[in-house]
């Protein structure tokens, strides 16, 4: 057992019995138990094959690739419309994950098998995402824009792509990628920490927000 996961579950206020138990489940699964990303992890080969976390109205299991599993049960969620790869299964009380437990464990284990196979997911390419001509417009305007934005990962591109689409007005797009663009400069993603405290830098893991509230 993972003295990180450990201290997690309690300091949990809400979740704790149902994380508990999810914990409980998966560790019968033959996995080994890691702390990621502030939230218990469990890998096999080194490989990431299941987190639980929580949330303000639900906690969760999520499935890194759950997107390649058959899930025969219909019960994977796609956390948000632009989530390529990982899915949850949800839960909102104690009765609902003793009643899946069998088929938690079921799914953990078509988990591995696709982690044994080596399947990777085909996350859409940056190139097959909607620029917006008032990003177009911003690069010819400014050449020194266009090349920061270039440089940064596919990820982080794929993010603004998706953010400055959003708005239906083009004045709003237009505002957006004016107040990201020193952002971009400087080569940050759009959810990377730019407060200088972080110690993942230029991820930001949260355990600095004390320091500046």
């Amino acid at each position: 057992m993972n003295t990180e996961v450990e201290t997690y579950l309690d300091n949990l206020k809400q979740w704790k019995k149902e994380l508990t138990l999810l914990r409980d489940i998966v560790c019968d699964c033959g996995l080994i138990e890691d702390f990621k990303w502030m939230h218990p992890c469990y890998t096999y080969n080194g490989k990431n094959v299941v987190l639980i976390h929580e949330f303000k109205t639900y906690c969760a299991i999520l499935f890194p690739k759950g997107v390649l599993l058959k899930d025969s049960k219909q019960i994977l969620v796609q956390q948000t419309e632009n989530t390529q790869s990982a899915r949850q299964i949800r839960f909102t009380n104690l009765s609902e994950i003793e009643g899946l437990k069998s088929t938690i464990k079921a799914y953990v284990f078509e988990a591995v098998e696709v982690e044994k196979a080596g399947l990777k997911v085909r996350k859409k390419k940056t190139s097959h995402y909607d620029k917006p001509e008032e990003l177009e417009k911003a690069f010819q305007e400014h050449p020194e824009f266009d090349k920061a934005f270039k440089n940064l990962s596919p990820g982080r591109q794929n993010g603004y792509f998706l953010h400055f689409s959003k708005p239906k007005q083009s004045k709003t797009r237009a505002a957006q990628i004016e107040k990201c663009m020193q952002r971009i400069l400087d080569g940050y993603g759009l959810r990377d920490c730019t407060c200088g405290l972080s110690k993942r830098k230029p991820n930001c893991d949260g355990s600095h927000k004390q320091l500046i509230n």
